[in-house]
């Protein structure tokens, strides 16, 4: 809800009603995830996006109709036999879509949802999907609980597992008994975990750089920049970075261990031994989803050399890519940088980096099949 929140804490803080449409579920080729989002004020007014322009004309008129009922409706979207391109998505997928009406009368909570949203504390809100009297009940997780899914045993099961959603950043679908009984499909509750943006730290403050700043905040990352060298690590030289920081980089690296997780990127753009070596030989034993390193293969394997002596394990080497990026033929800083975040987002998907023209199958396979390709396409064992 990220893209549309000025948009909606407008139309909120004005008491009018609105309808916010979120996508639940995916199925197949789906173009956007669930957690994408479109809000219509009352004055018709469109903000984000649930397909990228497919089904968007009927989700509007659908919210133009949750705004006059003030009834959250689900709809299903998904490819049409006899004409593609009348409500259905031309990419052969299926998307689940909730539209709810917003007021303050209704959603009391909305006001927090979204302040927690724009301070990046992490909350999460549970919505019931299941169509019937319980549909549209929220449940808002964060601090403290708020509202009800309209039973107690039910609230108590919905926050438990909301709470370890929003430590994982995982927003789905799960199903319940009526009371909260486990291994029961009768009532569908969609959780959304609002979770802070992840991080990105840049390492070096060079111009290379600057250009991985931008397109890490373009790709929703909250990009820091560190370098000891105080001439260079400047808010002129970085106006895109979130915070520039002049301090040797294993040392703030040291500082801010609990913020780095499974969604980090680590940039170390140094290749100079001595920032990139102490900072590699603490990045390497953390939990961060991707930590690559600038250099000449020369520089890399001087630099696996060092690290080597250091302590570091193989399984730990493993994890560096190094040289930085993928193989697009970079030049110029920017250039470097589309290479970079193509590599991070290859890693986080585990996809193959491939060109979709020379494959075949779904683009939006999942995960796990993804996994599965990339492994048989280096010729490992599904089980290494």
């Amino acid at each position: 809800m990220r893209d549309v929140l000025a948009s909606v804490r407008e139309w909120y803080a004005a008491g009018e009603r609105f309808a916010l449409a979120t996508v639940i579920d995916t199925f197949r080729s789906a173009p956007r995830q669930p957690g994408a989002t479109m809000a219509v004020s009352s004055a018709g007014v469109v903000v984000g996006s649930v397909s990228g322009g497919c089904v968007e004309a009927d989700v509007y008129a659908v919210a133009e109709e949750v705004i006059r009922t003030g009834v959250p409706v689900v709809r299903r979207y998904g490819i049409s036999d006899d004409d593609v391109f009348a409500i259905g998505l031309t990419c052969g997928g299926v998307l689940d879509v909730l539209v709810e009406p917003i007021d303050p009368a209704s959603y009391l909570e909305f006001g927090a949802v979204a302040e927690a949203i724009e301070s990046g504390r992490p909350m999460a809100v549970a919505t019931v999907v299941t169509a019937g009297e319980r549909q549209g009940l929220r449940l808002v997780i964060g601090q403290s609980i708020s509202g009800s899914l309209g039973d107690p045993g039910l609230d108590r099961a919905v926050a438990e597992d909301a709470l370890g959603m929003l430590s994982s950043g995982t927003t789905a679908i799960r199903s319940y008994g009526v009371h909260g009984e486990c291994e029961r499909s009768d009532v569908a509750v969609f959780v959304q975990a609002l979770t802070p943006p992840p991080r990105m730290f840049v390492f070096g403050a060079i111009d290379f750089a600057a250009a991985v700043a931008r397109v890490g905040k373009f790709l929703g990352y909250h990009v820091t920049v560190c370098d000891a060298r105080a001439v260079f690590a400047t808010r002129a030289r970085f106006p895109e970075a979130d915070e520039v920081v002049v301090d040797w980089p294993h040392r703030f690296l040291a500082g801010v261990l609990d913020t780095v997780d499974s969604r980090t990127a680590l940039c170390v753009l140094t290749h100079d031994p001595k920032f990139d070596v102490p900072l590699l030989e603490l990045a390497l034993r953390t939990k961060a989803g991707y930590i690559g390193a600038m250099g000449s293969r020369r520089t890399h394997q001087d630099r696996m050399v060092r690290l080597r002596a250091a302590g570091l394990s193989e399984a730990e080497l493993a994890r560096l890519s190094s040289p930085i990026g993928l193989d697009l033929g970079a030049r110029t800083p920017e250039e470097t940088a589309i290479s970079i975040a193509a590599e991070i987002i290859a890693a986080r998907t585990a996809a193959s980096a491939r060109p979709l023209s020379t494959m075949t199958g779904r683009i939006h396979g999942t995960p796990a099949q993804k996994v599965l390709a990339r492994r048989a396409a280096v010729g490992r064992p599904s089980g290494s």
